[in-house]
Parts: structure tokens; sequence; C-alpha cells
């Protein structure tokens, strides 16, 4: 059983940054691929980046590539998600996730969420 906290969220403007944290509970943290999702309103959830449980490996969405940086802290049982160059359409609820396989952009192989974090961002 893995419980993730997610927390890092707020309201910023275009261009800014922000770092989202995942917190992580249990002592088998490094044997989970990782990932972040995000949601907005009247959309599904879609795939913002995901991480092996190493690190050694990642992968990120299209949209947020070269500004999102997925990376994790195994001693600190800690995911983070670096995000600059922050813009409207990247307002969204973030998700953590874990899941015990192979790091994936697919929500349904995950088996773990945290309850979410919102991010807001003003033009």
């Amino acid at each position: 059983q893995v419980q993730l906290v997610e927390s890092g969220g707020g309201l910023v403007q275009a261009g800014s940054s922000l770092r989202l944290s995942c917190a992580a509970s249990g002592r088998t943290f490094s044997s989970y691929a990782m990932g972040w999702f995000r949601q907005a309103p009247g959309k599904e959830r879609e795939f913002v980046a995901t991480i092996t449980w190493s690190g050694g490996s990642t992968r990120y969405a299209d949209s947020v590539k070269g500004r999102f940086t997925i990376s994790r802290d195994n001693a600190k049982n800690t995911m983070y998600l670096q995000m600059n160059s922050l813009k409207p359409e990247d307002t969204a609820v973030y998700y953590c996730a874990a899941r015990r396989s192979a790091y994936s952009a697919y929500a349904g192989g995950y088996d773990y969420w945290g309850q979410g974090t919102q991010v807001t961002v003003s033009s």
C-alpha cells in the first residue's frame, strides 16, 4: 500500500515557475514507477510525465516537453515536477500516481493516486 500526497500548487502568472512535490508513504517507494497526470475542468485526465523507479529514464507529453522536468529522490520518498514557462493551458488539477511495473503514460495502469493539487496560470 502506498499513500501519495501532492503539494506545491497555486495561482501564478503566465511565464512563471512552480515545483510540485509528491510525498509517498511506505518503505517501498523506490520500487515504484511514478507519473504525473493532470485534469482540466471538462476534460479527461491526461498524461504529463513519468519516471522509472531509479529515475534513470523519463518521458513527457509533447505539450510540456522542454518546460517541465520530472525527478525523484528515493531517499526522501518524494517525486517532483518542476514546471517552467507556465501557460494558461497548463491550468489543471495535477495528480501523482505510482505503479509496480514499468513507467507508463497510460493512466489506467497506475495502482495508487494522490488527491491532487490545483495549478492555475493566469494570462
